[in-house]
């Protein structure tokens, strides 16, 4: 919490010095404090996730794992800051963090149990102490090279107080019953190691927990129910009482979650294969007969955890917290199987997006949003669009067709993933986590929620979406910038630091947008030898041509954590206003007299 006490702490003389002289604006010095931790929570109205004040929100983020797969941390810390990370996540504009977990770790937290499992082999937590000296009891290596990690349920809630510091919100996907890499291929909610009524006490206790702090706004039941009924082992979706039936779990799953917290939002995905009763399947009716995934006669297939028709005529029953409902399919492309729906046999076709909706998404899961049923969250969608993995382009052509279909229809989506370790997929870094996928990011980028300047937008009323951002309060005070874009342009248009590059792509519909800058996290193409007297000023830290708290934010999120990712080269020479070649919080406290007319833009000016 140290950044956070020293931002309080900058914050809070800003207030004094509006007292003795100007007055900051509140929305801006209001970032200081933790929050109220109460004000944020989501609740559904006429289709739409709208907040407190029944505002629409759009909740776009990205999935980073590691929990689910026996680390008991997220993956990447073997060789990067945790906490960098995070901040690196808010400042690219994700406001929503999906984690995938396990009931296996979370009963591990609530039992106090240690680190090294729970009876199904031990677990690695591959924290690299050198670059993570905060999740170490010490604070780091000692002379002898000795250190010990924090507990795991330590180090999480770090990870959730740095989110909350960003003004980014969680949402806890339990990814599997039993904590393993690929404990996500068993089909139900619960397992041989760990049975339904372990998955309720640990959602009942994760909800319970956090049941004060709106950082974690959402819980995803269970990633991917599936299965096939040949296989034994399948998730089905009717009436009835059946062990195996998900409609009825999820029912039972949400109340434990909502009679702890009321408040929050339930992500519940779809299944497998629903059949098609009008032609006499039942849910006996095998699937044997079609190559996986393939779509037969009598059963229809969809991805695992994508198949939402049975909502249609069953939808989950909770009475009065039908309200708190998400239901949050899962779609990919062909990189990660070669659908039917995307014609890869045939020469003469290819998809587009009335396609997609005529053969596959509408009657799987879209109808709940062209009918404005129900929101819906695309839990995961995300894929490679690398000429080395994508030599056709026909997984970037799936991408864009679906990322600009959840634009226009404003749903919301968390993209798979941050991670660079998924097989299939790859992720927005690469480089031992070190470095980010710039073309893959500018893709996803314009599915961000922002307004027309290119500002990111935050799901939390007081604290701005990290360094580039801006929060719900602002946002609908009008206090930075316009409207949100609700449609996307039929180019793809990509950026680097210096040049802007047109690449020609079709998309299915012709719509119109207003354009999207580059986030202020993207280096600045002034040199590195600093500042440009006819460009930049003393004190504008974030080299927007203007000297304003956002200025003395940034500068005291960078001196209470000393990552220069935040702060290009021509900003911290601006931000050095006392002169003495370091940057430390009396340079913020000059720069704050300066914005409260304490000084003039002369005096606030170093010495020479």
């Amino acid at each position: 919490m140290k950044r956070m006490k020293r931002l309080t702490a900058v914050l809070a003389a800003a207030a004094m010095l509006a007292m003795n002289g100007s007055v900051l604006p509140t929305a801006q010095i209001a970032v200081s404090a933790a929050g109220d931790t109460q004000d944020d929570w989501l609740h559904v109205e006429n289709g739409k996730v709208v907040d407190k004040d029944g505002k629409e929100v759009w909740m776009t983020g990205v999935n980073w794992f590691g929990y689910n797969a026996g680390r008991q941390v997220f993956d990447g810390v073997w060789s990067k800051n945790m906490h960098s990370m995070l901040n690196q996540i808010a400042d690219h504009g994700f406001n929503l963090l999906r984690v995938p977990m396990s009931t296996q770790i979370i009963l591990q937290w609530k039992n106090k149990k240690p680190d090294t499992g729970s009876g199904v082999g031990e677990v690695n937590m591959m924290v690299n102490p050198y670059e993570n000296p905060e999740l170490t009891v010490g604070g780091g290596v000692d002379g002898a090279g000795q250190y010990e990690l924090k507990y795991s349920f330590d180090i999480w809630n770090m990870a959730v107080d740095w989110c909350r510091e960003n003004g980014m919100k969680i949402m806890v996907d339990i990814h599997s019953a039993t904590t393993a890499a690929m404990g996500h291929q068993k089909p139900l909610w619960y397992d041989d190691n760990f049975s339904e009524k372990d998955w309720l006490e640990a959602l009942e206790w994760f909800a319970d927990y956090y049941k004060d702090d709106d950082t974690i706004i959402a819980i995803d039941l269970k990633n991917e129910p599936h299965g096939k009924p040949e296989e034994g082992t399948f998730a089905k979706w009717d009436d009835s009482k059946d062990a195996n039936n998900w409609k009825y779990a999820a029912e039972k799953g949400a109340m434990a979650c909502l009679n702890q917290n009321p408040n929050l939002l339930i992500m519940i995905e779809g299944i497998e294969c629903y059949p098609d009763f009008e032609k006499g399947a039942d849910w006996t009716t095998p699937a044997v007969d079609y190559a996986h995934y393939d779509e037969p006669s009598k059963i229809f297939g969809a991805w695992w955890g994508g198949n939402l028709r049975g909502v249609k005529d069953h939808p989950v029953d909770i009475g009065e917290f039908k309200k708190q409902i998400v239901y949050s399919p899962h779609d990919y492309g062909p990189l990660v199987w070669k659908q039917k729906w995307f014609y890869m046999d045939d020469d003469s076709k290819t998809f587009s997006r009335e396609t997609l909706l005529d053969d596959y998404w509408r009657d799987t899961w879209a109808y709940l949003v062209e009918d404005n049923m129900y929101p819906l969250l695309m839990g995961e969608w995300g894929g490679f669009i690398d000429k080395e993995h994508d030599p056709t382009g026909e997984n970037k052509h799936w991408m864009q067709e679906l990322r600009d279909y959840m634009i226009d229809k404003h749903i919301h989506h968390t993209f798979w993933c941050f991670n660079e370790n998924s097989g299939d997929t790859g992720g927005l870094v690469y480089d031992d986590f070190g470095k980010w996928d710039e073309d893959k990011y500018a893709f996803v980028e314009k599915a961000l929620w922002q307004d027309d300047k290119g500002v990111f937008i935050g799901l939390d009323h007081e604290i701005p979406l990290g360094a580039n951002g801006q929060s719900l309060s602002e946002y609908y005070g009008g206090g930075i910038s316009g409207t949100r874009p609700t449609t996307v342009s039929t180019t793809e248009t990509t950026k680097d630091t210096t040049t802007s590059t047109t690449e020609s792509t079709t998309t299915s519909e012709t719509t119109t947008s207003s354009s999207v800058t580059t986030p202020k996290t993207t280096e600045s193409s002034e040199s590195e030898s600093g500042r440009d007297p006819q460009n930049t000023k003393w004190g504008d830290v974030n080299c927007d041509k203007a000297v304003d708290v956002s200025d003395a934010v940034l500068l005291s999120r960078f001196v209470a954590e000393d990552s220069e990712a935040s702060i290009t080269s021509a900003g911290k020479v601006n931000a050095d206003v006392d002169g003495d070649g370091n940057l430390t919080g009396d340079d913020v406290l000059k720069i704050l007299k300066n914005i409260s007319k304490l000084i003039s833009d002369e005096e606030l000016a170093p010495k020479k």
